[in-house]
């Protein structure tokens, strides 16, 4: 059996809207990015699948459990992570704008009102950025 290449790592992001059109986004308590907004996420676990990891990561960290998941697009840039290659499937749920507590390796956790004034962690501003643009271009 031959060995699978060396790949980029596969990781989720979850973009979490509320009716107030907040983002819900989470401080990073370790590097990179330590002490930046982000958005809630991390890497898949062998044997999960990407919706599984979206919906225990946003639960890990912020304690909200995901609605229904939609996905936002495929992020791959190879130089989106400083620690090396990754490949992030972004969804997006929208949920009720109840209480976030931080938890797993978050600092904080908070609903975010202008988050575009915000330096984000990764390419979370433009992951948002699309989930915004989907967003609009289903209520136009």
């Amino acid at each position: 059996m031959s060995q699978l290449p060396t790949s980029p790592a596969l990781t989720v992001d979850c973009v979490c809207f509320d009716g107030r059109n907040r983002v819900l986004l989470v401080r990073r308590g370790n590097p990179p990015f330590k002490g930046a907004y982000a958005l809630p996420g991390g890497f898949v676990e062998t044997g999960e699948t990407v919706e599984t990891a979206c919906r225990r990561e946003l639960l890990e960290e912020t304690g909200i459990e995901a609605g229904k998941l939609r996905l936002v697009g495929v992020f791959s840039d190879p130089k989106r992570d400083p620690r090396g290659p990754t490949v992030s499937i972004a969804f997006l749920s929208l949920v009720e704008a109840v209480e976030p507590r931080a938890g797993s390796d978050a600092a904080a956790a908070e609903w975010v009102a202008d988050w575009h004034v915000e330096a984000l962690a990764f390419d979370h501003a433009e992951i948002i950025a699309a989930a915004e643009d989907m967003l609009g271009a289903e209520a136009g």
